[in-house]
């Protein structure tokens, strides 16, 4: 439950549910570098400078996804280096994987939204597709709001 109020008291303090205008308002530099294809992105931490590299061959979606995933260790584990977001990462057994995947859930899909498409009986994979999110974020955002297993 704390994920989700640290991310709501940034959105509502900036304004924005955006990853990137929240990266800026908190002076996060955001670099765009050709990874390795296996790798989304990192977090690194150096001399009081933050830093979210994301791979510049993902697309919009995912960079995005990477962004708020990154941005997550920046909000919750400031001063942990992440090694790196590799493509599996949703399904982490790292405690601060998992918490940096609860935070760009948070931060990218309301629980207002989410109910609104429940009620409207959406499935999984078109609130994915409304929200310009991978799949993986909605169920972990679903099982978090609705007690899924």
């Amino acid at each position: 439950m704390w994920i989700k109020q640290k991310t709501n008291q940034l959105k509502e303090r900036y304004k924005t549910d955006c990853p990137y205008q929240l990266a800026k308002c908190l002076n996060v530099h955001v670099v765009f570098h050709n990874l390795h294809p296996e790798i989304n992105g990192y977090y690194k931490y150096d001399r009081r400078n933050k830093y979210i590299v994301i791979n510049s061959n993902l697309d919009d979606k995912d960079k995005k996804s990477t962004c708020a995933h990154e941005l997550g260790h920046v909000s919750l584990h400031p001063r942990v280096n992440t090694p790196l977001m590799r493509r599996d990462t949703f399904l982490s057994v790292s405690k601060i994987e998992r918490e940096a995947n609860q935070f760009a859930a948070e931060l990218l899909i309301s629980d207002e939204s989410l109910l609104k498409c429940q009620n409207e009986q959406m499935t999984m994979q078109d609130i994915a597709l409304l929200h310009n999110v991978p799949l993986e974020l909605v169920e972990l955002k679903c099982k978090k709001l609705f007690f899924v297993n």
